[in-house]
């Protein structure tokens, strides 16, 4: 029930997504081959060419020092130049760009697939840990497709489903074993997870998935519904991969409170990929002995919370606790953890229910958003789902009860 109740949207995004799947597969049956491989599957990939170059072009001249919007501004440079190869192959040479000869792929062209679809696992390993990819790590993920596609090749035994299907397992893997420790993470910093979550990394993964069986299927028996589905899926995740990637806040960036510091983790960077050393040597002052007892500094934390009501701002940070606790972000997230026994998001939450809590008993006239707003939330929407969720009411249904 936690898990539904966390990520309740993304498994309703996720069935909405297979409904549209199965519903274009049924429908995409009534197009004739020789229409599809020459009309609609042009203008298909036109579109993925003319979206992945304008998505780049966006993201190189807004980046902002972002290495993530770099790298994936990369990944659709591939893309499409991919499509454009295709086109070509039609307009100059009047070639169909699939025919049924696409039904048995070879082992390079499974290798050229793979290819193509980790470029697309490279984002959102990036977003939620970067520094994790090296020329290490890289190197392993890519040595069991060689092996397979070598396997398949001097052995009778069929490797090409395996082989396939081998990017959407590591993909897999690679979201589960990072994704929870990412969200823990910025809860563990942030009190507003608008726009840092990994919900919509795990959208991004969902459309991923999609894509990755819809491939495999169209490689082992094509057909138009296939690619028509697995095209239709790529232009949207792309277009949508790009559009959250432009307006989504880089969380790492919490330790670049000056020029200084994004010096010293510029020089620590070249010297270490793992990017919990990293952020945990790139705080932007060095570590400080506790003088206190954790008592006191509770104590001491919760007169400012109650007085001076930091948590009215939207953008309150962990490490602006330092304003009344000279401690590093290290020891003030276990001293959060240990005394409340919750992240530091949900302990600026709480004062934030509680303050809307009694804004509705001595005000009953004030409106959700003027109620928002003065307890920090972002917008009246995030107010009202965040209250929902905590006290199982509506904000509206809990001022009419009391």
């Amino acid at each position: 029930m936690a898990i539904w109740r966390d990520y309740k949207s993304e498994v309703i995004f996720g069935f909405v997504l297979l409904s549209a799947v199965v519903l274009s597969y049924s429908l995409a049956h009534l197009i004739p081959l020789s229409f599809y491989s020459q009309a609609l599957n042009p203008i298909l990939n036109g579109c993925i060419a003319m979206t992945s170059i304008f998505g780049a072009y966006i993201l190189f001249r807004h980046h902002g020092g972002v290495h993530v919007r770099i790298l994936w501004a990369c990944s659709l440079l591939v893309w499409a130049a991919l499509c454009t190869m295709l086109l070509l192959k039609v307009m100059a040479f009047n070639e169909p760009m699939d025919t049924e000869q696409t039904i048995s792929p070879h082992g390079l062209d499974l290798i050229i697939g793979n290819f193509l679809a980790l470029l697309l696992v490279l984002y959102p390993t990036a977003v939620l840990r970067p520094g994790y990819l090296n020329v290490k790590r890289a190197l392993t993920i890519w040595l069991p497709i060689i092996v397979l596609a070598v396997l398949d090749y001097v052995t009778p035994f069929d490797l090409r489903w395996l082989l396939a299907i081998y990017p959407v397992i590591v993909g897999g893997l690679l979201l589960f074993y990072h994704l929870r420790a990412y969200q823990r993470w910025c809860e563990e910093n942030y009190s507003t997870l608008e726009h840092i979550d990994a919900r919509w990394i795990c959208r991004y993964m969902i459309m991923y998935f999609f894509n990755g069986v819809a491939y495999t299927i169209m490689s082992f028996s094509y057909s138009p519904a296939h690619a028509f589905t697995q095209q239709w899926l790529l232009l949207l995740m792309l277009a949508y991969s790009t559009e959250q990637i432009l307006f989504r806040q880089d969380p790492w960036n919490i330790f670049d409170r000056s020029k200084a510091a994004k010096a010293k983790r510029a020089a620590i960077s070249v010297h270490t990929t793992d990017w919990s050393e990293e952020l945990e040597i790139t705080e932007e002052e060095e570590p400080l002995t506790p003088e206190l007892t954790n008592a006191q500094y509770v104590e001491q934390l919760k007169h400012w919370m109650e007085t001076e009501k930091p948590y009215q701002d939207p953008e309150f940070k962990l490490i602006d606790l330092r304003q009344i606790l000279p401690l590093n972000r290290t020891y003030l997230s276990q001293l959060i953890n240990s005394e409340f026994n919750c992240t530091f998001y949900q302990f600026v939450t709480n004062y934030r229910i509680e303050e809307a809590k009694r804004l509705m008993r001595e005000n009953p006239e004030l409106k959700m958003q003027d109620i928002s707003e003065q307890c920090g939330f972002s917008s009246p929407t995030v107010f009202a789902r965040i209250f929902s969720r905590e006290t199982g009411m509506t904000p509206r249904e809990w001022s009419n009860k009391m």
